[in-house]
């Protein structure tokens, strides 16, 4: 075998190798409420979809959505908030974690929820008023929290369940 289809065939292999380890996770917006449009922020604050599908190779670490309606502030301050990382688990206690957030300058405004897909499908919660038990109202409400060990875990977030 010639020195070219040697280095040709590693090249393949390692290529083919990358695409089945590579950490990749997606979030989609269904939005049902027939108004305002969804919103995918960074943990900096950077605006990463306007309701389009999100994908990214490698892992989400503090990303929030809420639907702008108009009436929330640019992080989402007085809108229903769904708080993520998705990441592989490196270890047991390191996982993908999603949330619903209801903690001030948060609030109730449109019936939202979550679930994970690819991986821990069935998995995730709603949210159907302000007095929701699968919400955060104050920060030690970690019992709300989703989580999920699989590895390319995807989201999905409704809004108007």
């Amino acid at each position: 075998m010639s020195l070219l289809r040697i280095l040709s065939f590693v090249a393949s292999a390692s290529l083919a190798v990358a695409q089945i380890t590579s950490e990749t996770h997606t979030i989609v917006f269904d939005n049902r409420c027939g108004f305002g449009t969804p919103i995918l922020k960074a943990q900096n604050g950077a605006t990463l979809s306007t309701g389009g599908q999100f994908t990214v190779l490698g892992p989400l670490i503090g990303i929030t959505a809420f639907l702008q309606t108009g009436s929330c502030g640019g992080n989402g301050e007085g809108c229903t908030m769904v708080a993520t990382t998705l990441q592989n688990p490196p270890s047991p206690s390191l996982v993908s974690t999603t949330s619903i957030w209801l903690i001030q300058p948060h609030a109730f405004s449109v019936t939202s929820g979550f679930g994970y897909f690819n991986g821990c499908d069935g998995l995730g919660a709603d949210c159907t008023n302000a007095n929701c038990p699968t919400a955060f109202h104050s920060p030690g409400d970690t019992q709300v929290e989703v989580n999920c060990a699989a590895n390319n875990v995807n989201l999905a977030i409704t809004f108007c369940l």
